[in-house]
């Protein structure tokens, strides 16, 4: 899951929006057309989680040690316990309709030491590929999702260098488990905020964030090579939280690392972002995800983006979704259903005007840990962690939108948006302000 920026990252977004206020070229409005084709028998409908954030019952890692030495996170508890509640969650993604379910193989729970791997970790995820495969639905393989073992932390994390080693060491392993499950594989879960969260967190220092973006990358190629040798036909990525008006500063870097190793691209966007929103980013307290502001029609632009950048590539929406406080309704009004239909509406323009998207995964089944606090519900299906001992899984509006748009391969041919497109949006910088989509009248 994608993490709010830093204070310091957002004022340079904003800054980088406002200068590009005064460049942006004379605007355009590309074409609507009055209905939109569906997205197609073939197309991934997906829903997204990660092993730390769900599974609850952790061992010995970077993030557990986190939250200890941060008074002011929420205590984690064992988050929503997946690690015992897996087969019916995958029963919740089953009715849903989709054909993906997207999870992260904790390299803490199967390799507790340096050397030694824990079978009943193992043995645990067997069983939660097997249901997913068995619910007919592919899986999704994440190999780092930000939490490694606190043996590799007592050594230095990613400012130690062998830390690269010791994750090929663990992955290949990993690799070689699950490969015949012919999974979708995500390398690295965003990399640029797993190095902004490990600076936050205090468990890498600032001067050494260039050198963790080294690492990351090589890590990524060097197991992408190990992939493809263990799997025919593999499908790898790294993917991308996509940062509003600034991406390429921002993720450019890394991108350029990896980008020959990219089987499709891996995409991550949540927030928009426009003149009279801008100023949001440098106001929203820390964790108050739901301040941040939402733009549906932003996902065009993005989609757009990495069309033009890797023509031809095909491009995953890998999370996408909406945040709330606690679970009470939006102050904008916005329900998670809308955001939702709006949000897949954009994507099936998309597609008709031709970019190769393949998949839509949905952030999240359920609530989870958000880094540090259960107050952002991102979930389909909410869950009161903190204060319900059941963790009843309570079904939102979006899950029945979802189910009628995994049925129908997108919301319907003459669909229009709730929400009107920004009338100067930033999300692609300029590009996005120059030649904005509108929707018809």
């Amino acid at each position: 899951m994608r993490r709010p920026h830093t204070r310091r990252h957002a004022l340079a977004v904003l800054a980088a929006a406002t200068a590009l206020l005064a460049t942006a070229a004379p605007s355009h409005a590309t074409p609507a057309p009055a209905r939109v084709p569906a997205l197609g028998s073939d197309f991934y409908w997906g829903v997204a989680s990660s092993g730390f954030q769900s599974e609850g019952h952790a061992p010995d890692s970077n993030w557990l040690r986190y939250v200890a030495t941060h008074p002011e996170y929420d205590r984690y508890g064992e988050s929503v316990d997946f690690y015992n509640r897996y087969a019916s969650d995958i029963a919740l993604a089953k009715n849903l309709g989709v054909n993906v379910y997207r999870i992260s193989i904790e390299w803490a729970r199967v390799q507790p030491q340096p050397g030694v791997w824990d079978e009943d970790g193992f043995a645990f995820y067997d069983k939660v590929i097997g249901a997913i495969r068995g619910a007919g639905m592919r899986p999704m393989l994440t190999l780092d999702h930000w939490v490694y073992p606190g043996w590799a932390a007592d050594r230095g994390g990613w400012a130690n260098p062998a830390m690269v080693t010791d994750w090929l060491t663990n992955m290949r392993k990993v690799v070689d488990r699950y490969a015949a499950d012919d999974p979708l594989w995500v390398t690295i879960n965003e990399p640029f905020a797993y190095i902004m969260n490990e600076v936050r967190n205090g468990g890498l220092p600032l001067t050494d964030a260039l050198t963790m973006q080294d690492r990351l990358a090589n890590a990524h190629n060097s197991i992408y090579d190990y992939i493809h040798r263990a799997q025919s036909g593999a499908m790898v990525t790294s993917n991308i939280a996509y940062v509003p008006a600034a991406d390429p500063l921002v993720n450019g870097p890394m991108i350029n690392l990896i980008a020959a190793k990219l089987d499709y691209i891996g995409i991550d966007y949540y927030y928009g972002m426009s003149p009279g929103t801008a100023a949001q980013y440098t106001a929203y307290p820390s964790g108050a995800l739901w301040q941040l502001p939402l733009q549906a029609d932003g996902i065009y632009y993005t989609l757009r983006h990495f069309s033009q950048q890797f023509p031809g590539k095909p491009l995953y929406i890998v999370e996408n979704g909406m945040p709330t406080d606690n679970g009470a309704p939006r102050a904008d009004g916005y329900t998670r259903a809308d955001d939702l239909r709006d949000t897949i509406y954009w994507i099936q323009r998309a597609k008709a005007d031709g970019m190769n998207i393949m998949g839509y995964n949905y952030w999240s089944l359920t609530d989870n840990y958000e880094w540090g606090y259960y107050t952002p519900r991102f979930g389909m299906y909410t869950v009161d962690a903190l204060t319900d001992p059941s963790l009843a899984r309570r079904p939102t509006d979006a899950v029945d939108a979802y189910r009628a748009i995994t049925r129908d391969d997108g919301v319907p041919a003459d669909y229009r948006p709730t929400r009107a497109p920004a009338a100067c949006s930033l999300v692609d910088a300029a590009a996005s302000c120059a030649d904005p989509v509108t929707v018809p009248g």
